[in-house]
């Protein structure tokens, strides 16, 4: 919640350019990282993507392999039954017999046909599966290899930023308790909608800072006198007088020279 003290406009100017200045720093910070940590999420889902459709192509391969012995089995209880077919047909008693165990062995000798056609195409798939696991775990090993480089790169990052941004972040929160609710809000909603993430700026050369447009000499006094918040009717971002804004980036160098 904001300080409900109520400040000076000048010390609100003060305190929300300091507050702009913390948070760019902190941008700063961020920018050293980059897309880093996206790219790290990016990979460890494509990891994890690859990993699961290796476990399904082992977890299929497994699974033709049992199909295959399920056939052979099969094959072998048919031949068993042709076996048996054919000594019955020593001892039948007329061609009716013998023509009904003909006919159950021809459907057991095609059965057999039928049995080691589908062995014979689920060979050639495992043969396909198999060349397809063995890209998929090449490609799988690169990405993990990629991953742990970009970690380790981040990681780095990290060591190094942690603690400044940690330190920035502390600093960020202790000036926004500074300012009142109201201006803090517009501050933050400026602050999201232009690129920069430059919410205060000051003027220079009679234009707002990174702006072409000229500032009329009776608003520029205004700024100058301090004692109204009063925005860039084209940007929509704070303004204050380059003055102010040197003494607080002077007070601001100093907290950021104990980082």
């Amino acid at each position: 919640m904001a300080n409900t003290k109520e400040l000076s406009v000048e010390d609100k100017l003060r305190a929300i350019y300091a507050l702009q200045l913390i948070d760019s720093k902190i941008d700063e910070i961020r920018n050293v990282r980059g897309e880093l940590p996206l790219e790290v999420e990016d990979l460890e889902d494509e990891v994890a993507g690859l990993t699961t459709r290796l476990d399904k192509l082992k977890n299929d391969l497994e699974v033709i392999d049992t199909q295959i012995k399920e056939k052979k089995n099969a094959i072998d209880e048919h031949k068993a039954t042709i076996k048996k077919y054919l000594e019955q047909q020593k001892n039948v008693r007329n061609n009716r017999e013998f023509n009904s165990l003909t006919k159950e062995i021809e459907f057991q000798e095609l059965e057999i046909q039928l049995a080691e056609k589908h062995i014979k195409e689920m060979k050639v798939s495992i043969e396909h599966k198999k060349e397809v696991v063995g890209q998929s775990k090449e490609k799988l090993d690169a990405k993990q290899q990629h991953l742990k480089h970009k970690k380790s790169e981040l990681s780095d990052i990290m060591a190094e930023t942690e603690k400044d941004e940690n330190f920035l972040m502390e600093k960020s929160s202790e000036y926004q308790g500074k300012i009142e609710d109201r201006l803090l809000e517009a501050y933050n909603r400026i602050r999201s909608s232009v690129r920069n993430g430059l919410a205060v700026v000051s003027i220079e050369r009679g234009a707002s800072a990174g702006s072409f447009f000229t500032i009329p000499p009776q608003t520029q006094m205004e700024i100058a006198g301090r004692k109204k918040i009063i925005t860039d009717e084209h940007s929509g971002r704070i303004l204050i007088d380059s003055v102010l804004a040197d003494e607080v980036r002077e007070s601001m160098e100093k907290l950021f020279a104990k980082m």
